[in-house]
C-alpha cells in the first residue's frame, strides 16, 4: 500500500492519493476538469511502484531535459519480474490443483484412473484427485434402471427383421421382439471389460433367446410358454454375462410381441382359427358326454334296483305262499273237514267279493231273486239321465227299483249257470 502511495487515515480528506502535489491540487471541486496528463503520469509511477521500479528523481532536471548531471535514475526490473512469475506461477499451480477436484451425484459412482490404470472408486459428494497427467476421473451411474431393445427401436412397429426372426425347434420361423432390463453391480468392470457396454448385453440377449426359442416348439413359445422362454433367457444371460465379468446384473427381460412373420400371418391366422374350432368341437362334444352318459348310467343304476326289488318281492311272495300252504297242510291234517270249508268259505269270499253276481235260491224252488239292487238302481238312474239330457224339457223321474227288460235275459242265463255250478260244486264236496 506504501508502495502505491495510499493512505490509510479515513480522516485525510486526499485519502487514496499521493503525497505528491498534483496538477489539480489547489483547485475547488467544480472549478474545471482534471489534468489528463497528470492522471497520466501517476498511473504509470503506480505500476512502476507495483512492480518495484524506482521512481525518477526529478530534482536533477526533467526526464526528458539533458543536463550533464540531471539525467534519470534506470529502474531495476529484476526483483519485479521474479515477483510477477512467482504470482503468476502461484495462480497457474492452484488452478492446476483445483482442476483436480471434482463432484459425484447421489446414485453415481467415480471411478479414479492412475496414468490409465484403475486406482480407486469413490463415492457420492466432493471429491479430489491428482490432476492431469496424473490421474482423471469418470462418473458411472449405478442406480439407473438401464434397458436394451431387441428386435425394434423406439416402437414395435420399428422392426428390425436380423434381431427378431428366429427358428424354433420343429422348424418355423417367429418374430420376437422383446426388452431387456438391467443395472450395474460392478462399475469398475462394466467400464474396463466392456468396449461397447450396451451392444454387449444386447448380443447377450440375442444369443440367450435364439437358444432358448430353439429348443421350444413354435405354438409352445406363441402361447403358454411366453413367461417360461422370458424367464430362461434372463437366466442364461446373467450367467454369460458373470462369465464375461461385464458388471451387469439383469432384473428383467419382457416379451413386447411374439407372432410368426408378416408373409404367414393370414395362413398362420386361419390354421389358428381352425385349431380353435376344433378345441370348440371336441368341448362340445364333451360337454354332451358329460351330459348323456350320467344320465344313462342313472337309468340303468334305477332299472337294476327295480328288477332287484321285484326279484326280491317275488321270492318274499312265494315263500310266504309257500310257508302259509306249509301251515294249512299241518292244519289240515289235524282237522280235514273243517280245513276244507273253510278254504272253501275263503275262497268263495274272495270269488264274489270281485263280481257281480245273482243268488237264486234253487233248492226251495222259490222265485225270490236277491238282486244287487244298489247297483241297479245307479244304473237306473245314469240312464235316466240320459233320456232327462235327450228330452231337455222334462223333469228326472224318481228311481225305479224294478229290474230293466234289458237285464232280464242276462239274469236267466246267469241263474241257470250260477245253479249248475252250485251243484257240481255241492257234488265235489260229498264225494270229498
Amino acid at each position: 500500500m506504501k508502495r502505491l502511495g495510499l493512505k490509510l487515515s479515513l480522516n485525510d480528506p486526499r485519502w487514496g492519493k499521493d503525497n505528491k502535489p498534483q496538477a489539480n491540487e489547489g483547485k475547488k471541486p467544480g472549478e474545471g476538469p482534471p489534468d489528463m496528463e497528470q492522471l497520466w503520469r501517476d498511473f504509470n509511477q503506480r505500476l512502476n511502484g507495483l512492480f518495484g521500479q524506482k521512481r525518477p528523481n526529478n530534482n536533477g532536471g526533467d526526464n526528458n531535459g539533458g543536463g550533464d548531471g540531471g539525467g534519470s535514475n534506470r529502474p531495476d526490473m529484476s526483483g519485479g519480474i521474479r515477483a510477477t512469475a512467482g504470482a503468476i506461477g502461484a495462480v497457474v499451480a492452484l488452478i492446476w490443483l483445483a482442476s483436480g477436484s471434482f463432484i459425484v451425484q447421489e446414485g453415481q459412482t467415480g471411478v479414479v484412473y492412475t496414468f490409465g490404470k484403475v486406482s480407486h472408486t469413490t463415492g457420492s459428494g466432493f471429491n479430489w484427485r491428482w490432476p492431469y497427467p496424473f490421474q482423471s476421473d469418470e462418473t458411472v451411474k449405478v442406480s439407473q434402471m438401464r434397458m436394451v431393445e431387441i428386435g425394434y427401436r423406439g416402437n414395435i412397429k420399428n422392426k428390425q427383421a436380423r434381431e427378431s426372426l428366429m427358428l424354433t425347434d420343429d422348424e418355423n420361423i417367429i418374430d420376437i421382439q422383446f426388452a431387456v432390463q438391467f443395472k450395474l453391480k460392478d462399475p469398475v468392470a462394466w467400464l474396463m471389460n466392456n468396449r461397447d457396454e450396451e451392444d454387449t448385453v444386447r448380443q447377450v440377449a440375442e444369443t440367450s433367446i435364439r437358444e432358448i426359442v430353439g429348443k421350444n416348439k413354435m405354438d409352445f413359445v406363441l402361447y403358454e410358454g411366453r413367461d417360461k422362454v422370458a424367464f430362461e433367457t434372463q437366466q442364461l444371460m446373467q450367467q454369460i454375462l458373470d462369465r464375461y465379468a461385464s458388471g451387469v446384473m439383469v432384473s428383467s427381460v419382457t416379451l413386447q410381441a411374439v407372432q410368426p412373420p408378416e408373409q404367414v400371418q393370414i395362413a398362420f391366422d386361419d390354421a389358428v382359427k381352425a385349431g380353435q374350432d376344433r378345441e370348440r368341437q371336441k368341448n362340445e362334444g364333451q360337454a354332451y358326454a358329460n351330459d348323456v352318459i350320467p344320465k344313462a348310467r342313472g337309468t340303468a343304476s334305477r332299472l337294476l334296483q327295480e328288477a332287484e326289488g321285484y326279484r326280491s318281492m317275488v321270492v318274499e311272495n312265494a315263500t310266504g305262499n309257500a310257508s302259509r300252504f306249509k301251515q294249512v297242510l299241518v292244519e289240515y291234517q289235524k282237522a280235514p273237514g273243517v280245513t276244507r270249508d273253510r278254504m272253501y268259505l275263503e275262497t268263495m269270499q274272495q270269488i264274489f267279493s270281485s263280481a257281480s253276481k245273482v243268488m237264486v235260491d234253487a233248492k226251495t224252488g222259490s222265485n225270490l231273486l236277491y238282486l244287487p239292487l244298489d247297483k241297479l238302481i245307479a244304473q237306473a238312474a245314469a240312464t235316466d239321465a240320459q233320456a232327462a239330457a235327450a228330452r231337455a224339457a222334462q223333469s228326472a223321474p224318481a228311481a225305479s227299483t224294478t229290474l230293466p227288460s234289458e237285464l232280464m235275459p242276462s239274469v236267466e242265463v246267469n241263474r241257470s249257470r250260477d245253479s249248475r255250478s252250485r251243484d257240481s260244486s255241492l257234488r265235489d264236496r260229498e264225494s270229498r
